[in-house]
């Protein structure tokens, strides 16, 4: 029976893709929401988790909106390959039963043929389902640990929501925890275990055994059920998240206009330094900056070698955040 059995899970996969592509559709809404609300809001670009440059919190979510957009079509091929249909008998010879059956059945159920199969549907069609699934899992993780991130109390650029009234901790009151972005990246690890065990289902004995029959009893209901979850949580994230670009103001600031030094390493190579001189000099006041928290700008403005070539107002107008919006 596993033929009519494979037809049948071809058939719930079918319409569980059909759910978790809607998904898809509503976070990405939400998240274009946000991305065009903060377009303009300047933060902080962190490199090695440092201070990079600063850019804005718009872009950062665009780059999420992308990713999904390749999410979609990644299921949506996904979809193609697992909604497949097998009525070929014992070992796919057709020997008990017409090749138009499977034809006509397959038609009827909306699923493709299987064009050759050994009465099971082959198992690389579940592990591309079950990849997917764990690489969508995989950006939801992504996009998560970038909030529990900015949730830190230190950095408190974002917060997820919080009910009034939710508990944050059962013995401190003042604490707002990231738990639902915790809890999906826990999620997240467990899809790509199912994604493991999908893989390891692939290499069957000859024609077909059932050692894939018990792993995928859990593992493809369950995955299902737990990105369809953990996509309409992040969804509600999104649409409820707290910015406050205030804050990030605030850390863009904290490095005392180092943020500038690429723009001034510029500047110094178009004026006429070598790569590596202007290097060196901006380098050498940028640790005086981290060392003693001196504005960057007047450590510039009081080296000789920066001042020959460049005008004090021409270097204070450097320093301007508007660059990066342009």
């Amino acid at each position: 029976t596993s033929d009519v059995w494979d037809t049948a899970t071809g058939l719930q996969l079918r319409d569980a893709c059909a759910i978790l592509l809607a998904d898809l559709e509503n976070l990405n809404s939400s998240l274009e929401n946000l991305a065009r609300s903060h377009k303009d809001t300047l933060c902080v670009g962190r490199t090695h988790g440092v201070h990079a440059e600063p850019t804005t919190f718009g872009l950062k979510i665009a780059v999420w909106v992308d990713e999904m957009r390749r999410n979609k079509i990644r299921l949506e091929q996904a979809n193609k390959i697992i909604a497949t249909g097998a009525i070929s008998g014992t070992v796919g010879t057709h020997a008990s039963i017409s090749p138009d059956i499977e034809d006509m059945v397959c038609k009827e159920l909306g699923l493709s043929v299987e064009p050759v199969s050994t009465q099971i549907v082959q198992r690389d069609r579940h592990a591309e389902f079950l990849t997917t699934v764990a690489i969508i899992g995989g950006s939801l993780e992504k996009f998560a640990t970038e909030i529990r991130g900015l949730q830190k109390t230190e950095v408190r650029e974002v917060e997820e929501p919080f009910a009034e009234g939710q508990t944050g901790s059962s013995s401190m009151p003042h604490k707002r925890n990231p738990e639902k972005c915790e809890r999906i990246t826990g999620i997240a690890r467990i899809l790509r275990g199912y994604a493991s065990t999908g893989l390891e289902n692939i290499a069957l004995w000859h024609e077909r055994d059932i050692s894939h029959s018990s792993t995928e009893r859990v593992i493809l209901p369950d995955a299902c059920l737990l990105l369809d979850y953990a996509l309409d949580m992040f969804t509600d994230i999104v649409t409820r998240l707290q910015v406050y670009p205030e804050r990030m103001k605030q850390n863009m600031e904290a490095t005392h206009g180092l943020v500038f030094s690429q723009r001034i390493l510029l500047e110094l190579i178009e004026a006429g330094l070598s790569r590596e001189n202007a290097y060196g000099i901006v380098q050498r006041n940028a640790m005086v900056c981290w060392e003693t928290g001196q504005p960057f700008l007047k450590l510039l403005s009081e080296d000789k070698n920066v001042i020959e070539l460049l005008s004090e107002e021409h270097l204070r107008s450097l320093f301007d955040y508007n660059y990066f919006l342009s």
